[in-house]
């Protein structure tokens, strides 16, 4: 049968090159913070300083906790590892993230914190922060405001990284070019792995609510909280607030929205290949008794001993390689989360959502058998619905569409699906189709994650797909406006074409909770539809509708429900 919830664990290698190039970025972006700053002479007097205070040329906003003083680059005030809850180390290990203590006197914001403590399982994954830590709970913030008072709409980025890796520091998720379309950028880590997802009966015990489990989740409401407390002070609209995320910051964008804890704290939702719905996910007392035996596992036999392991060591011992565990906890998630979307429960916002179409290869789940009708999960009606008819279909469309499916893009579409059902909200719905451009670094292969590993010369060489697509994350930095952060590809000019295009319709979105504007290609929501629209992303971008990919979809819900 069809596991159309599995996440593929990606185990991709870091490559020597790539470590190299974010060194010398991550230089290059600490000469421009120590000197940004330079850009405004205190003395000087204009309307953009009495708005704003300058001190040595770098400006200081005062938010609930303090005084932060973040870095002036190119016209935009960058404010980085601004913290939005107390460390959750020593005892607040695995609690509810906490508030943040006030300071005293001016805080500097002008580096990012550290990252959420994870491994190094993808190839794509370049940070900007100095190193991981327990102590994680910070967010970044690019704003082009020009005074306080200015209302501009804001958007927040959680990370994708299967729940177990990624950070806000990554280059990628980096704000300028969003901020420069007239929108506040801001990225926001989370507890991440074991110490942001997971369960046992002696923290279900002593938590305030009787739940346990999704600790990531719950600093992720925080981060959102804070924004719409302080963005005000940053030339924010607190009710102008859109989460967007993609991968497992899609799941968590789909989780958000279905969450009671956020209502009224974000206006706005977009999801980019991912979410929460897919199947049915562990009941409390199914995730403690998971919890407790990860614990056995581990040679630990307390949450006291548990606590008191150094980070490093408990995060080594985890051995956490794929999507952990959340869980209804009667809290976060009162119930199932597609349960919250079928009863019409979830906060009620407009929606952009989407998916790659080559989210997965079917090399994935051949598990090195050979490509044949044979070897693949043959139920009968799949087979008809994704249109197999011969083994070479096996390689192209069909197998990519079915292991796309599998992966992650049949949630994305059940997410956007039931939230259009229930909402009373527009649903916008996109295909992002454009590949990558060439590698120009040698000595690498593409990863299944969409990122680079190093090639093995001794590898048996793996079979080649006939169908080319845009393989899952490709979609960041095209959608973000951070193309020139990933130097493995020799990005053309159509990619900059259709990377303008990504990012208009995400800022007008954002602004508007409406996708079109000027320029762009007429997009219009699935909802009331028979065969909803969805708009192809890509070098001819276009608005279609197929009976065929919305049957199959279809057809897959009941299938798995």
């Amino acid at each position: 049968m069809l596991n159309i919830a599995i996440f593929v664990s990606l185990n991709n290698l870091a490559i020597q090159d790539m470590k190299a190039l974010t060194g010398i970025a991550s230089f290059v972006l600490a000469a421009m913070m120590i000197g940004a700053c330079g850009e405004k002479n205190s003395s000087q007097k204009t309307a953009e300083s009495e708005s704003f205070v300058f001190h040595d040329g770098c400006p200081q906003v005062v938010v609930a906790q303090g005084t932060l003083e973040g870095t002036l680059e190119s016209g935009l005030k960058i404010f980085r590892g601004i913290p939005f809850g107390a460390p959750p180390v020593g005892d607040l290990r695995w609690k509810a993230p906490q508030p943040v203590q006030p300071w005293e006197g001016v805080r500097e914001a002008k580096k990012f914190g550290d990252d959420p403590m994870q491994g190094n399982p993808f190839g794509d994954m370049n940070f900007y922060a100095e190193k991981k830590s327990e102590d994680c709970l910070y967010l970044n913030i690019w704003t082009p405001a020009k005074s306080a008072s200015d209302g501009l709409p804001s958007v927040i980025y959680f990370n994708g990284g299967g729940l177990y890796a990624g950070s806000g520091s990554e280059p990628r998720y980096a704000g300028e070019s969003m901020a420069r379309h007239g929108v506040i950028s801001i990225t926001a880590n989370y507890r991440e792995g074991i110490f942001g997802y997971f369960a046992h009966p002696e923290l279900t015990a002593e938590s305030s609510y009787g739940g346990s489990g999704n600790w990531g989740f719950l600093d992720q409401v925080a981060a959102i909280q804070w924004v719409h407390d302080n963005i005000a002070a940053f030339g924010g609209d607190p009710n102008q607030i859109t989460i967007v995320g993609e991968s497992a910051g899609s799941m968590s964008v789909s989780a958000l929205v279905a969450s009671p804890l956020t209502k009224g704290l974000f206006a706005r939702a977009m999801a980019s290949s991912g979410s929460v719905t897919a199947g049915t996910i562990p009941t409390q007392e199914e995730a403690d008794a998971m919890g407790v035996a990860k614990l056995s596992e581990m040679g630990l036999n307390s949450i006291a001993e548990a606590r008191a392991m150094p980070a490093e060591e408990l995060l080594e011992k985890s051995n956490i390689n794929g999507v952990p565990t959340y869980n209804v906890d009667n809290y976060f998630f009162p119930k199932q989360p597609s349960a919250i979307f079928e009863a019409g429960e979830q906060q009620k916002v407009p929606l952009l959502v989407g998916r790659n179409s080559q989210e997965m290869s079917p090399l994935a789940f051949l598990r090195g058998q050979e490509a044949t009708l044979e070897n693949i999960n043959n139920v009968e009606k799949a087979m008809e619905m994704y249109g197999f008819k011969t083994d070479a279909d096996v390689l192209g469309k069909p197998g990519v569409d079915l292991a796309s499916d599998m992966f992650i893009a049949y949630s994305t579409w059940k997410f956007g699906y039931l939230h259009a059902m229930t909402s009373g909200q527009p649903v916008y719905r996109y295909y992002y189709s454009k590949p990558r451009a060439r590698m120009v670094m040698e000595g690498v292969v593409a990863a299944l994650a969409g990122g680079v590993q190093k090639a093995d010369d001794n590898a048996p060489k793996a079979p080649v797909l006939s169908f080319e697509g845009a393989v899952h994350s490709a979609d960041i930095e095209y959608a973000m406006g951070t193309l020139p952060t990933n130097r493995v590809y020799d990005w053309q000019p159509e990619d900059y074409a259709v990377s303008a295009q990504f990012i208009a319709y995400y800022a007008n979105f954002i602004k508007t909770g409406n996708p079109n504007g000027l320029g762009l290609v007429d997009w219009h929501p699935i909802n009331g539809m028979d065969v909803p629209p969805m708009l192809i992303l890509d070098v001819d971008c276009k608005e279609v509708c197929d009976a065929d990919f919305e049957a199959r979809n279809k057809w897959l819900m009941g299938f798995m429900h």
